[in-house]
């Protein structure tokens, strides 16, 4: 079937004998399309799967984006598998660019919470793009009515900007408004995941907090092997939630020794799995959705007594331990076994898994805010999207240890929809013996991102402690700068080789590879150069004449080089040690 939307021709497939489709061109302004699509039923049906599509001409197009591409930007074809969207699982968006970073076609369905299969593939016959969606492809209840909004953006500005856009246009809709961020949550944290695993001893938790906190991080997050005496991995002994006395004999006593060190406390939870070794596994035991490993089960979310049962659990940490938030693990793993497909009613109050976890995490949010309003919530990517960001107030990297390269590519995807949603590292680790410079990478990679760092400080040498106390002092030092300024992130088809970030004030730029940094915006006050490349010089090329104070640093903040300066337009060559920065003080 056919439907005309404005100049848009909507080829929809799916269950038309069933139900009737319409769509309605609503606003058509600056080459941006808002277009609703619309099926109805006398009688509630179960729908099947629904697809639309449109060909967008392949013309000036050099890469593709969406929230899981990760480092696979090429462009696709329209016979690669489509990405999955859902509440829990990144966000219906995808973006074409051109050479310049300029948009071509930015597409996003205003439903996030319903599973959803997206794609832009390039049509080898006509050169063009099909772009496709697909909906129900999980069973869902019974329905007689469904809409949803397909945002289509055709303008020729920055690709960031039309991400930014799609990101306030959803906050805009009616369940979709973002939680409230506490300052806590921009601030540097230490996690104990690296640096311990499960070997959690408290007095070595809080020698590393001291550290941790004399070098700028102002929270901790106690990670999994807290609830269980065993070290085997695995979340066979997940479930009770129960603080193992081998571990930590007072969780009260941690917490408020934390506190007194002027620190806050986050506490890891495995949202969904029970283990085959606790006692909510026969208490829950018909009540599971999956399994995700030998011994270990996903609980149903669609019964009232598992929601209830998940969220007394955080309200009761909340009250006997006086945490400041939870990391809120493996929401993503809500997914129906096979078997599970058709199962509806035995006491479920839900049919649709993706309605029941928006329940179970609303939830979880509201009556955690109402015992503690600046509740810290963190999730992982790849549960990331815009409504997540109505669940929880920190999004961090997936674990990428020792990669800061991932970090930086990471943080950059999240951050392009996350609007003012905390964007956190994956906790920084590296080798005791790695040089200086190497170490120095890890931060200025994670650079446009809360820093998270997981390494034991004690047992580091000097020169590693005075590069993390210098990044994460600058860090901190321009972090209004580096979080809510214009933010710039260039050829994502490179992997984001040179990052911007500036306001009137202040202008930076982190270079990642030998790349040309343009600098063609006039500020105040300074401009940064971050090099971020094991080079020993870096290439900048003035739209304008500079005059200004020239100080050179390297890895540790040590000044290698100082001087008045007068750069002309054009071309220069700037000697800077790897790992080191450039600071350009006007006046």
């Amino acid at each position: 079937m056919l439907l005309q939307a404005g100049s848009y021709g909507l080829n929809i497939r799916g269950d038309e004998e069933r139900f009737r489709f319409g769509v309605e061109l609503l606003s058509e302004d600056e080459g941006i399309s808002v277009i609703r699509f619309v099926m109805d039923s006398d009688q509630p049906q179960d729908p099947s799967e629904i697809r639309i599509s449109w060909r967008h001409p392949a013309i000036d197009v050099a890469g593709y984006w969406d929230p899981g591409v990760n480092r696979e930007r090429g462009i696709r074809v329209d016979f690669n598998e489509p990405f999955l969207s859902k509440a829990t699982s990144l966000a219906p968006v995808a973006i074409l660019y051109n050479a310049l970073g300029r948009n071509k076609l930015t597409f996003a369905l205003s439903d996030a919470l319903n599973p959803a299969k997206i794609r832009v593939g390039i049509h080898e016959e006509s050169a063009e793009f099909d772009v496709m969606v697909e909906l129900f492809t999980e069973a869902c209840s019974p329905i007689t009515h469904y809409e949803v909004m397909l945002r289509i953006d055709t303008r020729e500005q920055f690709y960031s900007e039309c991400l930014k856009e799609v990101g306030e246009w959803w906050s805009s809709q009616p369940g979709y408004a973002p939680s409230a961020v506490p300052e806590e949550a921009r601030l540097p944290m230490y996690s104990t995941w690296y640096s311990f695993h499960q070997q959690l001893v408290p007095e070595q938790i809080l020698q590393q907090c001291r550290l941790a906190k004399s070098l700028g991080c102002e929270a901790v997050i106690i990670d999994d092997g807290w609830q269980t005496s065993n070290s085997e991995r695995g979340y066979a002994y997940c479930g009770d939630w129960q603080v193992s006395s081998e571990r930590i004999a007072d969780m009260k006593e941690l917490v408020a020794k934390v506190h007194g060190l002027g620190m806050k406390f986050l506490l890891w939870y495995s949202v969904p799995f029970v283990g085959i070794h606790s006692k909510a596994w026969n208490s829950f035991e018909g009540m599971f959705m999956n399994r995700y490993e030998d011994g270990t089960a996903v609980l149903d979310p669609r019964y009232p007594e598992v929601r209830e049962y998940l969220i007394g659990i955080y309200e009761q940490a909340l009250q006997q331990w006086a945490i400041d938030g939870f990391k809120l693990d493996f929401v993503d793993s809500f997914n129906l076994s096979e078997e599970q497909k058709n199962s509806y009613g035995g006491g479920r109050d839900y049919d649709s898994v993706p309605e029941a976890v928006d329940r179970l995490l609303t939830d979880t949010m509201f009556r955690l805010r109402a015992m503690k309003p600046d509740i810290m919530i963190e999730f992982r990517q790849k549960y990331i999207g815009p409504l997540m960001r109505k669940y929880g107030n920190i999004f961090r990297v997936g674990d990428c240890p020792n990669n800061y390269s991932q970090n930086r590519i990471g943080s950059i995807d999240i951050r392009l929809l996350s609007g003012n949603t905390a964007v956190h590292s994956d906790m920084m680790m590296w080798n005791g013996k790695d040089e200086p410079k190497n170490v120095a990478l890890q931060f200025i990679h994670a650079l446009f991102s809360v820093p998270q760092v997981s390494v034991l400080f004690d047992q580091l040498p000097d020169e590693h402690v005075a590069v993390t106390r210098f990044w994460l002092g600058f860090w901190r030092e321009h972090r209004n700068l580096l979080l809510d300024g214009t933010l710039m992130p260039t050829a994502p088809d490179l992997l984001y080789p040179v990052i911007y970030a500036y306001n009137e004030k202040q202008w930076l730029a982190a270079v990642y590879s030998d790349a040309l940094v343009r600098v063609s915006f006039k500020v105040e006050q300074c401009y940064y150069i971050v090099n971020g490349t094991p080079n020993d010089q870096v290439t900048i090329i003035l739209d304008h004449e500079i005059e200004a104070w020239l100080i050179v640093r390297n890895c540790q903040g040590e000044i290698v080089k100082e001087q008045q300066t007068l750069l002309n337009r054009g071309i220069h060559l700037i000697q800077v040690p790897p790992s080191g920065l450039i600071k350009l003080q006007i006046g």
